[in-house]
């Protein structure tokens, strides 16, 4: 019974990785604000804020992945992401958009046990799709999410001039494009912390 415990307590999340997530959460955040100022606070820019994000934050997620390549790790990033962006006021379509990614990416990155750069890199471009899932949401009912916006505080001006500067064909823009910055960021952190990954036994290959 003893061996048996031990043995499920290296397989799950300890004390010790909890904390290790909540220092690269922390980081994370850190990131993500600093890759959302250029966009976000101009209307006419916001829709590329995912951008921003994909492109800081890639080395940050890599290296907590390879820090604790264990199941839940990605999920509570995606959830703590999506709890503290909605407590600042975001849209749900983010809030929610970054908790479905989160799962998603856990499971991409699970498949190869974590232990594979080229399925964690996927793994983070598709949690990079969570805060896409604003503009989703905007631009399924573009009414319903401004009444949603106003109701938060958002002025009506910001809202209209977003919606002067949303042209047909913008989402799927937002979408690939944020798939293909973070694929970029997770390639040149592959490059950045090739020793990390090394010594984690984070490999290029594996079945």
């Amino acid at each position: 019974m003893a061996i048996q415990s031990s043995y499920l307590d290296k397989k799950g999340l300890t004390v010790k990785d909890l904390v290790t997530i909540g220092i690269f959460t922390a980081l994370f955040f850190v990131f993500e604000l600093i890759g959302s100022l250029p966009f976000a606070p101009n209307p006419a820019l916001t829709f590329y804020q995912p951008f921003g994000i994909a492109l800081l934050c890639g080395p940050v997620f890599l290296l907590m992945v390879a820090k604790v390549p264990k199941r839940g790790t990605i999920a509570i990033l995606g959830i703590i992401n999506g709890i503290v962006w909605f407590a600042l006021g975001m849209h749900w379509g983010m809030d929610l958009g970054y908790i479905i990614m989160g799962i998603a990416a856990e499971i991409v990155a699970g498949i190869k046990g974590y232990k594979n750069i080229k399925w964690n890199i996927a793994a983070y471009a598709l949690f990079c799709l969570g805060p896409a899932g604003v503009f989703v949401a905007y631009f399924f009912d573009p009414l319903v999410w401004a009444k949603t916006m106003l109701e938060k505080g958002t002025a009506q001006e910001y809202i209209d001039t977003m919606t002067a500067n949303a042209p047909t064909g913008m989402l799927p823009a937002i979408l690939l494009g944020t798939i293909v910055i973070a694929v970029i960021s997770g390639l040149v952190g592959k490059k950045l912390l090739k020793k990390q990954f090394e010594r984690a036994g984070i490999t290029e290959t594996r079945s």
